[in-house]
């Protein structure tokens, strides 16, 4: 209910602001798994079911260089980041494919799974991205030029993480939310406009582990949610004051997963743990959203990076390095599998159907209940080499796959 709910209200908000001034249309802000980093999109009218080799590619283009980063889309353009080999470049593209520029922003992280991770966030012209080795950028949407730039790991006295900083950026009015994971400056608002510092909050200072923050409206208040080495934390969004903790392990620091916010509860998922406290959590906010309280913690469902979708008090998804699919019980914390027969990976919605995404190559579209998982249609992703890690993006009737230095546009409105 809730979703169709949005799936409304995303429509009549969207023709009142074409109607009024297109440009407000135009410029609202790309992001992260989606416009509420939930990893729904709010689209009707597309396909029930793709032919056998998938739907209709309407273009591609290979050499992006190595990446796991997914599209933004703004400014009438698409932007992507790679690395040919250590120089992170960004791409735009125009809505057929065509490139139309293309700027190097300097070292990218090449020692390990090497290539682009943050996603690049698109609005009012103008694009925001982190790289691996922690710089973030602002940059005009129209030719590429930086703007601004600011080292937030040797500003704020952060370190850098293992596998090098992957978290994509969160757009707050005119605050641009990072983690660099310092002692005093754990996670901080810089304006986004020139990159001066806002905010900042201590959280509970350790460093950054791969997580994209979220913004949660909770009764009156608004926090920044999001992961630490060994926590999810929450700060509220005005200020920076930093509310709460609740302790999330994971044997290698890593929760790459963008906590999920509803009806008053924040789930996070991650693997398994030498320690206990790991698996999936969820926490109840209190009234005035500053504190938490443990619901429950399952720590048999192992998710690492693939992200979860929570719909009518259901959660979905896959469980790491294994073909097992499971639906989950948002009141009891426990599990179900569903299926399996198709391997682990990303999941996202729209119009009703699971776009499942594994890491083998394989796409799928799904129709997936409490107690099931039916394929309708899968295809091989046939371009591009490396881990198929890239979180598909779904915009306007199209479906746009990143695997390495490949980028492919799909075709899966209903004619």
């Amino acid at each position: 209910m809730k979703v169709l709910m949005k799936i409304y209200l995303f429509f009549f908000l969207s023709g009142l602001f074409f109607s009024t001034s297109c440009n407000n249309f135009k410029d609202s802000p790309s992001q992260w798994r989606g416009p509420d980093r939930e990893g729904i999109f709010y689209e009707t009218g597309l396909l029930k079911s793709w032919p056998e080799d998938g739907p209709e590619m309407i273009w591609s283009f290979e050499g992006l260089g190595a990446g796991h980063s997914s599209i933004g889309i703004g400014n009438e353009s698409i932007f992507i980041n790679g690395m040919p080999d250590t120089i992170g470049v960004l791409y735009s593209f125009d809505l057929e494919g065509n490139l139309q520029w293309q700027k190097e922003y300097g070292v990218e992280w090449h020692k390990n799974y090497t290539g682009s991770r943050s996603t690049p966030l698109v609005v009012d012209g103008l694009v925001y991205l982190i790289s691996g080795m922690g710089k973030v950028f602002c940059f005009n949407a129209d030719n590429g030029d930086i703007i601004w730039t600011v080292n937030l790991l040797k500003k704020f006295d952060g370190q850098n993480i293992q596998w090098g900083i992957a978290e994509s950026v969160l757009i707050d009015g005119d605050r641009l939310i990072c983690t660099p994971g310092g002692e005093e400056f754990n996670v901080v608002a810089l304006n986004r406009h020139n990159g001066e510092l806002i905010w900042k909050s201590s959280g509970f200072k350790e460093p950054s582990a791969y997580c994209s923050p979220v913004i949660v409206e909770h009764n009156n208040t608004r926090l920044v949610v999001t992961m630490t080495a060994t926590s999810v934390i929450g700060v509220d969004a005005e200020t920076g004051e930093f509310y709460w903790r609740e302790k999330q392990m994971q044997s290698y620091n890593i929760h790459a997963n963008t906590p999920v916010y509803e009806n008053g509860v924040v789930y996070v998922s991650g693997t398994s743990s030498k320690e206990n406290n790991s698996g999936i959590l969820a926490l109840k906010l209190s009234d005035d959203g500053k504190s938490v309280e443990q619901l429950w913690r399952n720590e048999d469902y192992k998710n690492l990076m693939g992200g979860i979708i929570v719909i009518d008090e259901i959660i979905y998804g896959s469980a790491y390095k294994t073909k097992n699919w499971y639906s989950i019980n948002t009141l009891t914390g426990k599990e179900k599998l569903i299926s399996s027969e198709f391997g682990s990976g990303v999941i996202l919605y729209a119009d009703g159907l699971f776009y499942c995404y594994s890491d083998k190559g394989q796409i799928a579209l799904v129709k997936m209940s409490p107690d099931s998982f039916e394929i309708i249609s899968k295809f091989d992703v046939p371009l591009g080499s490396g881990q198929h890690w890239a979180h598909p993006v779904i915009h306007n009737g199209r479906m746009y796959i990143r695997h390495g230095g490949a980028l492919m546009a799909y075709n899966i409105l209903s004619e």
